[in-house]
């Protein structure tokens, strides 16, 4: 199987231009690569019940317990199970923009302390116990404060689940705020992790040097 390099952050912190350009440079030095991402808006069922999610249709933020959203993330990687497998098997290695921490880190910021250390235990077993789904062979996470973060957001392009300028998630700065927080906490714990600052002083870095940063840090595992 191949190794599963999975790109994650909160919003705005430039995962989806990060996993492609690190797709294009493990391509160049002659490596099968494919490229997935998550959620899959469009190509399943409950990926389309995301986007529902996500335009408010079953409620606001408070309003859905984070383990029945949880589970919403979890089925749509499990109904993308055998396209997965396939890609991990055909590939030299694939890369994931956004995979189960971003489950993780956006379901356990609704919740603190204990209650949240449980939910953390229950969406790992329910993606990779109950599900079987492939861990990570490493995960690289793209952290960026959140004003930097919803600046990024307001300049997207449109996207094909939401006719908004934020979904509910991206529109909530505290939310946000809360979200780093859980994902930085997995990764000062998790020795897979490597943690890529996407700002610097304050300041957005430019595609190309956030770029060298995960390729070393990628290269470096693999050796």
């Amino acid at each position: 199987m191949a190794p599963l390099i999975v790109i994650e952050g909160i919003d705005g912190s430039g995962k989806g231009t990060q996993a492609q350009q690190l797709t294009e440079r493990l391509t160049a030095t002659g490596r099968r690569v494919r490229l997935l991402s998550f959620p899959r808006y469009r190509d399943t069922l409950f990926g389309h019940a995301i986007g529902d999610f996500l335009n408010g249709r079953f409620g606001q933020l408070n309003e859905v317990h984070p383990f029945l959203a949880s589970v919403l993330y979890a089925a749509d990687r499990f109904e993308s199970k055998s396209m997965l497998n396939d890609a991990l098997q055909q590939s030299d290695i694939v890369v994931c923009d956004r995979y189960v921490p971003s489950n993780l880190a956006h379901q356990g910021a609704k919740l603190d302390g204990a209650e949240r250390d449980e939910l953390l235990r229950t969406i790992e077993r329910i993606e990779f116990d109950v599900f079987a789904l492939p861990p990570p062979s490493l995960v690289v996470l793209l952290d960026v404060p959140v004003e930097i973060a919803q600046r990024n957001i307001a300049a997207k392009k449109p996207r094909n689940y939401t006719d908004k300028a934020a979904d509910l998630q991206e529109a909530d700065a505290e939310y946000l705020q809360r979200v780093r927080d859980v994902y930085l906490q997995i990764a000062a714990r998790d020795p897979l992790w490597r943690r890529v600052d996407s700002a610097r002083a304050g300041q957005q870095r430019s595609i190309a040097e956030i770029s060298d940063d995960i390729f070393n840090q990628v290269l470096s595992t693999m050796r």
